[in-house]
């Protein structure tokens, strides 16, 4: 856990994204990355020298009409003195069962982030913070060049003007290995997704892709990082290269 803290403090102080004062709803949908951004904000209380105050939500999609189990979601909380909301939602019947998307994902994600912003005003939060890490960087930028035809990419932190909300992504330099792993070695819980797209979505097909070309070319995509970086696009430049010349 202790290298997934340096990679969030880093992103943490190098894009500005915690001031002191801070109430921060944390997106908890009971998977991996969101477990460990949940633990990770509140280990880093202790010693990162910001103080702020954190409150889980989880959406429940509820699936085909079935509520999810985050009873060790809620467990979690408890131990970790966090409070915790469950909002359960008509998501997964709508997107699903009533509509039968072709492509679920992106009204699902936009249902899903319009609840998640509804949800942090009516807890009293000034910001949201989400789960995304380094991979999740790159297979966005892959996704959004190959499928529609432009660069661009979500940004490490954003205003959401008619919410008056920041976004903030803590877990941006993290790769999901250290992820993985910081989440086994914790022991921490983590929900299954029951999502019926779950394994077959265009993200999952941009992640075997870079897999691929991994494989063919180590650092490839380390190489798409830097250029992201390099390129300052979306709020993703270096601070230095930010500041204004005198």
């Amino acid at each position: 856990m202790q290298r997934l803290l340096g990679y969030m403090r880093k992103a943490i102080q190098e894009f500005d994204l915690i001031q002191d004062g801070d109430r921060i709803a944390v997106g908890v949908s009971g998977g991996k990355d969101s477990v460990a951004l949940l633990v990770g904000l509140a280990r880093l209380r202790r010693f990162i020298g910001i103080e702020y105050e954190l409150t889980a939500i989880t959406l429940d999609p509820q699936f085909h009409g079935v509520p999810g189990d985050y009873s060790a979601v809620e467990a979690l909380c408890r131990e970790l003195q966090i409070p915790y909301i469950l909002k359960r939602t008509q998501i997964g019947e709508i997107v699903f069962d009533a509509r039968q998307e072709s492509n679920p994902c992106s009204l699902c994600a936009r249902m899903r982030r319009g609840a998640l912003h509804d949800a942090a005003k009516a807890a009293g939060c000034n910001k949201i913070a989400l789960g995304h890490h380094y991979n999740d960087v790159i297979e966005t930028f892959i996704m959004n060049l190959f499928n529609e035809g432009r660069l661009g990419c979500f940004s490490p932190k954003s205003y959401l003007s008619r919410k008056d909300l920041w976004m903030i992504r803590p877990l941006v330099f993290a790769p999901e290995k250290e992820v993985r792993r910081a989440v086994e070695r914790a022991g921490l819980p983590v929900v299954k997704s029951k999502c019926p797209a779950d394994g077959y979505t265009q993200r999952q097909a941009a992640k075997e892709f870079l897999a691929q070309k991994e494989r063919e070319s180590e650092g490839f995509q380390y190489r798409i990082f830097g250029a992201l970086r390099r390129s300052g696009l979306d709020g993703w430049g270096f601070p230095e290269k930010q500041k204004p010349k005198d």
